[in-house]
């Protein structure tokens, strides 16, 4: 008889590993699956920055669809793909559509932190702690991304094309801003994102997004803020 495999003791000899990862993932609310212009106009939508869109892993936001049947999502998942989206999973969704949407093999993404707080609602809480700032005074180059979990997130220096700057809090910027400015990523819409010198391929606020194509070319290069107002982000010189 064979001897079966020891047990891995250590990572280096397991196979495999499995950890935690932080990722940035963009979400694509549905308001109406069934309307006859959906994938033309998104369509429309992604071509304004295809280098950004393509191959980029969505969650589609459901929680528009409380009031209405679920479409067959294999197909309307298969549509994203041709467009070039790769959709991994739902979130705010009905038992009904989570139900489809398992069955087209994607995940389920819990609400976000909006909803965890209205769980606790009513329970005793301590205390918040003061939010905590992240300063970096070194440039942030192509392909690192910069996180400031728990406030604001300040950079003094130039923002490379292809880095990326993620802030629970707003975003300030001293140099360049190029690249990609996540700010508000707990979903507080009332983060701000500053910058002396505009020049970002996407900006984003409360999880509501802005390519390079979509801003006014008399801004860039110049200083701004950002705010997000009524589900639509605003560019306010400085």
């Amino acid at each position: 008889m064979t001897p079966r495999p020891a047990a891995a003791t250590d990572a280096a000899s397991a196979p495999f590993q499995i950890r935690g990862v932080s990722l940035t993932l963009l979400a694509l609310k549905i308001a109406d699956p069934r309307a006859p212009s959906f994938f033309a106009r998104l369509a429309e939508t992604l071509a304004l920055a295809p280098g950004f869109y393509h191959k980029a892993p969505i969650i589609l936001d459901l929680s528009a669809l409380a009031a209405v049947a679920p479409v067959d999502m294999a197909g309307f998942c298969a549509n994203l793909r041709e467009l070039g989206l790769v959709p991994v999973g739902i979130q705010g969704a009905t038992a009904a559509w989570e139900e489809a949407s398992t069955v087209a093999g994607l995940a389920v993404f819990p609400a976000g932190r909006a909803a965890e707080a209205q769980s606790v609602r009513g329970r005793a809480k301590p205390q918040p702690n003061p939010p905590k700032s992240r300063l970096v005074a070194e440039p942030v180059r192509s392909g690192q991304q910069v996180y400031a979990a728990d406030g604001d997130l300040i950079v003094t220096a130039a923002v490379s094309r292809g880095a990326e700057l993620l802030a629970e809090g707003n975003i300030h910027v001293y140099g360049p801003l190029r690249g990609r400015a996540l700010a508000g990523l707990g979903g507080d819409r009332t983060a701000r994102i500053f910058c002396r010198h505009l020049d970002a391929d996407l900006v984003s606020i409360g999880g509501f997004y802005m390519v390079s194509e979509q801003m006014d070319p008399a801004l860039i290069g110049k200083p701004v803020q950002i705010s997000l107002v009524e589900e639509r982000l605003v560019f306010d010189p400085l």
